[in-house]
């Protein structure tokens, strides 16, 4: 048997494990390394200790730049607003990283804009530590109106990524109606789509509003942070703050066709109803009942960004469950008079209220299958009407200055109660007939009118 060369078998294995070492290189910067969608370990999850080191890095950066910053990741919050047992559970998962590491790939702050001048040192300062950004940035809708159609850009939202984690920060704005207002994420026909897992981000689906939550300084997982105090409050409006921008280009051209009165008489409503709408809305929701622009109040909002002169009222929605009794106390305490009450909570109710000889008309909406309805009554006759709508959800929008909800689905709203023409103004208008979705619904009992027909 032929003797084996030794220096041949050396070079052999030197060869060997030359060749492997570069394929696990090559391996590493390619699968593990690279940016992307996710950070893996050896078990093909997210690691704690990589979460903890990307936004222990994020937040010393922050720290540094005094950013007026906030946790606002919906999942880091769930955790806290939780009972103490269930962090105990999780706490023996992940002792050093209990509330961070929740699986996902993304932590979300909020920036409060107004706070904060744009300094370009912070993010030359981040991608020298290693995060790649994405800026994404869009019109101010403070500086838009119907002389000036669009306004400057802003940022609206920061995307870092590090070794594939991504930090979002979503810019806060303060709005004239006294409320915090985030943009929409809208990609650029040259930005990388790949990024970041953008389905999966917090913010950033649709335009939000919020209220100014109170925040309070924590320790999360060895980490300073700040959250807001009521953790439950702000989930909640998490999840309901979807925005609806007045269409501005479409009213300049409404007003174009149809120019707006500016008599002292019109001049003089609209004060008037600004300051209606801002007392309804603050003890509406002092008794945390929701509400939104319904009938000719909603159309002049979608249709001219403002109020219609003509009107002589406000008109409001509210559904039946979230009816109280006090209502009518809070508004009488506010200034607002009972002017009169139609029908019963089972069925058609109706409130109305007098302030500064401008009326508040409220009416409460039924849930029937597909559909929602709400009633109206003749006084006179005791007759009963019924106008019904397509299902909707409710989303946030600015009026004179006020924050209020309107029907998400606007155009089916407005376009059920006045037809396809509903661009085309209508000074005559008779409630009884003249809506598209009215139907006659009977009449009340004439034994029950002292009841269901109050008029004060």
């Amino acid at each position: 048997m032929p003797r084996v060369n030794r220096t041949v078998v050396l070079a052999l294995l030197i060869v060997s494990s030359s060749v492997f070492l570069l394929f696990q290189l090559y391996y590493y910067r390619k699968y593990v390394s690279k940016s992307g969608p996710h950070v893996l370990s050896q078990t093909g999850h997210l690691t704690a200790t990589d979460v903890q080191w990307t936004v222990k890095k994020f937040l010393a950066l922050a720290q540094r730049f005094r950013l007026p910053m906030f946790l606002a990741d919906t999942a880091v919050l769930t955790l806290l607003s939780q009972d103490a047992v269930r962090q105990r559970d999780r706490q023996a998962r992940e002792p050093h990283c209990s509330f961070l590491c929740t699986g996902r790939p993304i932590t979300s702050f909020a920036l409060h804009a107004n706070l904060w001048k744009y300094d370009p040192g912070f993010l030359l300062a981040a991608q020298q530590k290693g995060f790649e950004l994405m800026e994404l940035w869009g019109e101010d809708p403070r500086l838009s109106s119907l002389d000036t159609l669009s306004g400057e850009e802003v940022p609206l939202h920061f995307l870092f990524r590090l070794q594939g984690y991504i930090i979002q920060v979503v810019f806060l704005y303060e709005r004239s109606g006294n409320y915090l207002w985030h943009g929409a994420i809208r990609l650029r026909t040259n930005m990388d789509r790949s990024f970041a897992p953008f389905k999966l981000l917090d913010y950033g689906r649709h335009a939000g509003a919020y209220d100014r939550p109170e925040l309070v300084l924590t320790v999360l997982d060895g980490l300073d942070v700040q959250v807001p105090r009521n953790v439950s409050r702000f989930l909640s409006e998490q999840r309901h703050a979807r925005f609806l921008e007045c269409r501005y280009r479409d009213a300049h051209n409404f007003l174009q066709l149809y120019p707006d009165d500016s008599s002292p008489a019109a001049l003089e409503f609209r004060r008037k109803t600004k300051s209606l709408l801002h007392v309804a809305a603050r003890t509406l929701a002092h008794l945390d009942i929701p509400f939104w622009l319904s009938s000719g109040t909603c159309l002049g909002w979608f249709r001219q960004c403002s109020i219609i002169s003509y009107s002589h009222d406000v008109d409001i929605g509210i559904f039946i469950e979230d009816f109280r009794w006090d209502i009518v106390a809070a508004f009488g305490d506010a200034g607002l008079s009972l002017k009169h009450k139609f029908g019963k909570v089972g069925d058609s109710l109706e409130l109305s209220f007098l302030r500064d000889d401008v009326k508040l008309d409220v009416f409460f909406f039924y849930k029937d299958g597909d559909v929602v309805w709400n009633g109206g009554t003749q006084a006179k006759t005791g007759r009963k009407f019924k106008y019904v709508f397509p299902r909707f959800s409710l989303c946030w929008a600015e009026l004179l200055e006020v924050k209020v909800r309107v029907p998400c689905e606007t155009l089916d709203y407005v376009t059920a109660n006045y037809g396809s023409s509903w661009s085309i103004p209508v000074r005559s208008w008779d409630w009884k007939s003249s809506p598209s979705n009215v139907q006659e619904n009977g009449a009340w009992p004439l034994a029950e009118w002292a009841e269901l027909i109050q008029v004060y």
